[in-house]
């Protein structure tokens, strides 16, 4: 019998309030660095830098914008340049350089409204083929842009001439594995998740898990898609085997049901993927793993290979807030590390401890 020791522990190690509303945190690779994201109540947006000091969190920078930041990724920049992208409330993505926070290196017009959601890929060695960023946006589009382009995006998915135009809310690239494949997954907030092609420019996949869909994450973005975690209100999470899709039954899935509120953020573990964690809507934050069945597939009765889900098990839960925590991102370089913010305008620094053994 294990001890409850024996479980990781998630442990609050540095808390911080902020002055200002925070959407979005995430280290910044290859340093005890973290830039948290968000909005002062005049309404301007504030970029904040930290970095842990002997069991601290110091503000070593802070720079004010006109317009408040929902979201950011360094999944596009490579680790000598450590650039950051963001999306705002005005529809804009802007790539900054931190040691030189005033003006951007890269500008753009994305989307006639906020930006909700962000993610890269191709920079930090993770993902073969060019730096892309994609954006998400209420105003129903998710476009792909190359750093290297100006203006003009080079993918755009958008509802057909007559379609209803849905709320983006997430997006996350995937099946990074080469030159040319690369595929981007989309949550909305109908419920509906789509899985873009890039390579072929199509929908390859949609679904509708009935509820509005918080966050989508491939487990790791640059190998053949393995799993994808869609998050959504009503606190349920969905975990999709992606090896296996079957001509009609799609890919097959595992639901849980957790938080008993809206499921804001999933993240997989960088140095393991089988293991995420997930933050709700009261303030909780709860660890996953998955795990895989005996087979990955069968046939079905017409001898075609359909996918078969595994399972979910909880390693540990606990309640930081009484806010939501709308943000997650875990250290790329420390296993266990992680820097999460909420709307009680807190910002975290957590260890998760005997990762390594579950």
């Amino acid at each position: 019998m294990s001890s409850p020791l024996s479980k990781p522990q998630i442990i609050a190690h540095i808390q911080k309030s902020l002055n200002y509303t925070v959407f979005d945190s995430k280290w910044i690779p290859c340093s005890a660095k973290f830039v948290c994201m968000g909005n002062f109540p005049k309404g301007t947006g504030v970029m904040q830098i930290y970095e842990i000091q002997h069991g601290e969190a110091q503000l070593i920078q802070q720079v004010e914008k006109p317009k408040p930041i929902k979201c950011g990724t360094f999944g596009a920049t490579s680790l000598q340049q450590r650039h950051i992208a963001t999306g705002n409330f005005d529809g804009n993505l802007n790539i900054w350089n931190l040691e030189m926070p005033e003006v951007p290196v890269y500008t753009v017009k994305a989307h006639k409204e906020i930006v909700n959601c962000i993610d890269g890929v191709g920079g930090l060695g993770i993902g073969d083929g060019a730096p892309e960023i994609v954006t998400g946006s209420r105003d129903g589009t998710v476009k792909v842009w190359d750093p290297r382009q100006k203006d003009s995006p080079v993918a755009n998915m958008e509802p057909v001439e007559g379609e209803t135009k849905r709320d983006c809310w997430t997006v996350a690239f995937g099946h990074a594995i080469n030159d040319q494949d690369r595929c981007v997954c989309a949550g909305y907030d109908n419920g509906d998740i789509k899985l873009f092609d890039l390579r072929n420019m199509s929908v390859r996949w949609e679904t509708n898990i009935k509820n509005g869909i918080c966050c989508v994450e491939f487990d790791r973005k640059d190998i053949i898609m393995n799993k994808l975690v869609a998050t959504s209100l009503e606190g349920k999470f969905h975990v999709f085997d992606m090896r296996t899709q079957h001509p009609s039954k799609g890919f097959a899935s595992v639901s849980e049901k957790a938080h008993k509120s809206t499921i804001w953020q999933v993240r997989h573990l960088p140095q393991n993927r089988d293991i995420f964690m997930t933050t709700g809507g009261a303030g909780t934050l709860h660890l996953w793993k998955y795990e895989y069945p005996a087979q990955r597939s069968k046939k079905d009765s017409d001898g075609v290979d359909v996918g078969v889900a595994g399972s979910v098990n909880l390693l540990q839960n606990v309640t930081l807030s009484t806010q939501p925590i709308a943000s997650l991102d875990w250290s790329p370089d420390k296993q266990g590390l992680c820097v999460c913010s909420g709307f009680d305008q807190s910002v975290r620094v957590l260890i998760v401890t005997k990762l390594n053994v579950v």
